[in-house]
């Protein structure tokens, strides 16, 4: 007998325009021209990383920008937009969080709630339209083999998305069942018939408007052709406190996400990985890529990827990782962010700082 489980189609559900946001855009938003602040200790890392970056995109490698949420809440999506804009970042990789902040403040201008007294409340992630949108756009690209990422970008930039004839849809299903093949695009087709029915939505174009888009990272990459992938974790995140929670459709979209992500990686040769404010997501999809882009150029007799890897966070680490690993008993060991990088058979610097330090001299330095 399977467990017993709970039912979200059973929350209370609240208006986002209801909540009490922390922060509207217009006062996160760093504006890349201005000066930036004093780089202090982090200025020969700053200049280390950007000559690693000229000379990868001089030889056409892969620069990957790998990302938690707060750079988003600190406000430097403009800057990593203008950056992507002038090629210096070829892909974007994120967490869920990262792109729920980034749609929010493109769908309403304003994002971050209460933790501590929404959880009390249970209204912690209960508001409607995040949900809704991200869910809904998810499940609309995956019918064009699009991943979350790809799907929420085109979703954002478009202000909406096209719902198709649900007969049509259960047309092709049926004639799948009646003689299987091998469609990969039947399980997404599924899963949207079925949210169409259980919660009625309309055939024809959902609009929904993203007055704050030319924030938005993932509407960005998306208009420029750059990939944008998200890698979430099941419950991680406020959109599954939701009526549309589908893990099924999320972890469609993550799934074709992370072999874009291993495409990207696999084009890393001479190339450059950033990992900013990313402490977990970020080295475990890395060490995986990794391996799957070795063992497709070990079939072909080619060497393997060394990559050049540049860690920010906030985390002091006194241990000097070239070195090598610290022994078990130090704590700098349990910092995954900094043993997985280094086992990765490139090199890594560590930058310990602040993002907005760190990416706003970094975005001087390579405009010049």
């Amino acid at each position: 007998m399977a467990y017993e489980q709970v039912d979200p189609r059973h929350l209370n559900l609240k208006p986002l325009a209801k909540r009490e946001s922390k922060f509207h855009v217009d006062e996160i938003r760093l504006n890349p021209q201005a000066p930036p602040p004093d780089p202090g200790p982090l200025e020969p890392q700053i200049r280390l990383i950007a000559e690693h970056i000229r000379s990868a995109r001089r030889a056409n490698a892969a620069v990957v920008l790998a990302y938690g949420a707060h750079l988003i809440k600190n406000g430097l999506g403009p800057l990593v937009n203008q950056l992507a804009e002038a090629g210096w970042i070829t892909h974007l990789a994120t967490n869920g969080a990262g792109t729920i902040h980034d749609w929010e403040y493109a769908f309403q201008g304003c994002s971050e709630e209460d933790v501590r007294t929404n959880v009390a409340s249970g209204t912690f992630g209960a508001w409607n339209e995040t949900g809704c949108h991200i869910h809904l756009a998810v499940l609309l690209g995956a019918l064009q083999n699009m991943g979350y990422g790809e799907s929420l970008g085109k979703f954002i930039c478009d202000d909406g998305g096209e719902i198709p004839d649900r007969d049509e849809l259960a047309a092709g299903l049926a004639t799948w069942a009646r003689a299987p093949i091998d469609d990969s695009l039947i399980p997404a087709r599924a899963e949207l018939l079925q949210a169409m029915v259980r919660f009625d939505l309309p055939v024809g174009f959902w609009a929904t408007p993203h007055p704050h888009k030319e924030f938005s990272l993932t509407a960005n990459a998306y208009r420029l052709r750059i990939p944008l992938t998200v890698h979430p974790g099941i419950g991680y995140d406020i959109i599954y406190n939701h009526h549309f929670a589908n893990g099924a459709a999320l972890g469609r979209g993550a799934d074709i996400d992370y072999r874009v992500f291993a495409k990207s990686i696999g084009q890393m040769d001479g190339g450059v990985f950033l990992s900013i404010g990313s402490a977990i997501m970020a080295p475990q999809i890395f060490e995986k890529a990794l391996s799957f882009a070795n063992n497709l150029r070990l079939q072909k007799g080619q060497d393997i990827i060394k990559p050049f890897i540049a860690v920010n966070d906030l985390a002091p680490v006194e241990w000097d990782w070239s070195r090598g690993e610290p022994p078990k008993n130090n704590p700098a060991y349990y910092l995954r962010f900094c043993k997985t990088f280094n086992r990765m058979g490139g090199k890594m610097v560590y930058a310990g700082g602040d993002n907005k330090v760190l990416l706003h001299n970094l975005y001087h330095n390579l405009m010049q």
